[in-house]
């Protein structure tokens, strides 16, 4: 079936369009995007008043499955992101079994063939069962499939290790995943500070962050490897990384929504939803995180969609796991946090939810190129919509923007060129 879609706002900072532009789309790709386009046989979409962009690519996403299908599965995790505008996402390792070997990442592939509703990717484990003790097959997991390897959730601690993983990964032309969290310095459930003290709770410094970050990219550039930091949180972190990329080290590196639109304040009131690792920051961690962004040196903006049922969430704030949705939420919260309060322009957000996501995993996507695949997102931006649990199409509801009015609504996601969601 051709598709026609008319009279949107198209932005591709990759092609540098940003106009009214038409686009018409055969057999899952672009076909042409120019203006008053002729086509007979067509589905029209009338995007007048829309903004028209490349599907957004989640590289750090939660899957549950298998193991854990109480809190997700793929096809509820894929639901979510096609509301969200995520035609792509990268899987996360830690399922159970964890994804640490051929069998284990066969297992994975089969579920997400038979159910998933956007395109899943996967990254394998850096150590077997993320202990930190041996290696996992990383050539292996690289023969079946995995694009990353990433013990998420946990750091090796041993720099021989995690050395020796670096010049694998590197042989084996995989990128490295980096959870920077020293546990010696972490034992805690919220940021070490003021707000620590205030609720009578351990704290987590940003010490037990920037230290890892700092090791992390050192042994990168001993090995002659590619890494990428995950859900980057504080200051020192932007600073440190910031220098690495001065020096030539190939670092990249991600955020997530809630660190910059949430601040360890928002946790005194003792919601769960608001217990994550990393945990919420300063305020001058927040601001931090803002102006990496803008400066370019945060590449990235990924959900950490961390699924959790109620047992887990609606517990005393110290028992409570760590982690909350992010999927059918982060594009709007780029909207309203960064675009709408002129930190980013609509073109830098897509190029850190889409565009360098591609790019950094390596895989097709992140732009609306004549010849590309279809993979895109029609938005209202100036549309306002409440955050309701009944509305969460995840599994779990453990989110922290309930009750809250974002700007930005997806109207329609298209993989491949089928409407996959339409509001």
């Amino acid at each position: 079936m051709k598709l026609l879609i008319k009279g949107g706002h198209v932005i591709d900072p990759q092609n540098k369009r940003d106009g009214v532009f038409e686009l018409l789309i055969e057999n899952g790709k672009i076909e042409k995007v120019a203006q008053n386009i002729r086509a007979s046989s067509v589905k029209t979409i009338q995007a007048k008043g829309k903004i028209v962009m490349p599907g957004l690519v989640d590289m750090h996403v939660h899957l549950r499955e298998p193991g854990r299908e109480d809190k997700e599965t793929v096809a509820t995790a894929t639901a979510a992101a096609l509301k969200g505008g995520v035609v792509a996402v990268l899987a996360m390792p830690n399922t159970t079994p964890a994804v640490d070997s051929a069998e284990n990442a066969e297992l994975l592939q089969a579920i997400i063939k038979k159910s998933a509703c956007c395109r899943v990717f996967i990254a394998g484990t850096i150590t077997h069962r993320r202990e930190g003790a041996q290696l996992s097959e990383i050539a292996k997991l690289k023969k079946k499939g995995s694009l990353a390897i990433t013990d998420d959730g946990a750091s090796v601690d041993s720099d021989e290790l995690f050395f020796a993983a670096l010049k694998a990964a590197r042989e084996n032309n995989l990128l490295v995943i980096c959870h920077c969290e020293d546990k010696g310095l972490s034992d805690g459930v919220v940021n070490l500070g003021i707000t620590s003290t205030r609720m009578g709770l351990r704290g987590i410094s940003c010490q037990s962050e920037y230290k890892r970050v700092q090791r992390d990219i050192a042994l990168a550039k001993k090995a002659g490897a590619r890494i990428h930091i995950a859900h980057v949180s504080c200051q020192e972190s932007v600073e440190i990384i910031a220098q690495a990329k001065k020096k030539g080290v190939t670092v990249t590196c991600e955020t997530a929504p809630h660190y910059f639109t949430l601040s360890e304040e928002q946790a005194l009131g003792f919601d769960t939803n608001m217990k994550v690792n990393p945990p919420l920051r300063s305020p001058k961690d927040v601001e931090a995180i803002k102006q990496g962004l803008k400066a370019g040196i945060i590449d990235a903006i990924a959900s950490d969609h961390a699924p959790h049922t109620e047992n887990e969430k609606d517990i005393e704030f110290e028992r409570a796991a760590f982690g909350m949705i992010g999927l059918e939420t982060a594009l709007s919260l780029g909207i309203t946090e960064l675009v709408q309060k002129d930190i980013l322009s609509f073109s830098q957000l897509i190029e850190k939810l889409s565009q360098n996501p591609a790019r950094i995993l390596g895989i097709e996507g992140g732009n609306l190129s004549a010849g590309a695949r279809a993979d895109i997102v029609i938005v209202d931006p100036e549309k306002e919509w409440l955050v309701e649990r009944r509305g969460i199409v995840s599994k779990s509801k453990n989110s922290p923007f309930i009750g809250r009015r974002l700007k930005g609504v997806v109207e329609y996601t298209i993989c491949s060129g089928k409407i996959m969601f339409n509001r």
